[in-house]
């Protein structure tokens, strides 16, 4: 049911990003950088500016998938049809919900970076046989299992939110159809 709606969703994304990762990064890192740095001499500026200018890319990233994320919940919850009603409305929400949806993410972002920090510290190398290589690929599998856990919780969260913010049980859950009695019924 929601294939084609996520996938019209999806060509959406695949514009904002193509715009966020091509025109608004070439900006950031090729014209406005070196501008930036060209008069520079002390190696430790020109990184913080770097890092400043990463920190700034990244909230545009984040600021894209948190919207795209809260407008597949609409799509869901509200059984939307319109995908680009539906990204208006997500950022109408995080904008009358800026602070909590915030704190979401970067709780969620938070449970991410464990993750991805467990994984490299007990991730074995590669190359190796036997018993290790079969350890190496439990590994493996556990972080892929742990990535889909931490994604399903990203979605369980900005659910709960947008539910608890926004909609109410009977607004978000479609009505059962009732058929209506056959008088023969009452005749068996």
């Amino acid at each position: 049911m929601f294939f084609f709606r996520f996938l019209r969703l999806a060509a959406a994304q695949w514009i904002i990003y193509a715009v966020l990762f091509g025109a608004i990064h070439a900006q950031l890192f090729n014209r406005l950088y070196p501008d930036l740095v060209h008069e520079i001499t002390v190696e430790r500026t020109a990184f913080a500016v770097r890092v400043t200018l990463y920190l700034v890319f990244g909230s545009l990233v984040a600021a894209c998938a948190t919207v795209f994320d809260y407008a597949k919940v609409r799509a869901v919850v509200e059984d939307r049809r319109s995908m680009l009603g539906a990204i208006v409305e997500a950022i109408g929400f995080i904008g009358r919900n800026a602070a909590p949806a915030a704190a979401m993410f970067l709780a969620n972002f938070a449970l991410f970076a464990i993750v991805v920090g467990l994984y490299a510290i007990v991730a074995p190398g590669a190359g190796r046989t036997g018993a290790s290589m079969w350890i190496g690929f439990a590994v493996g599998q556990l972080y892929v299992i742990a990535r889909l856990w931490v994604k399903l919780v990203f979605w369980a969260s900005e659910t709960a939110l947008f539910q608890s913010r926004l909609a109410h049980a009977g607004y978000v859950t479609r009505v059962d159809p009732v058929w209506p009695e056959s008088p023969t019924a009452d005749a068996i």
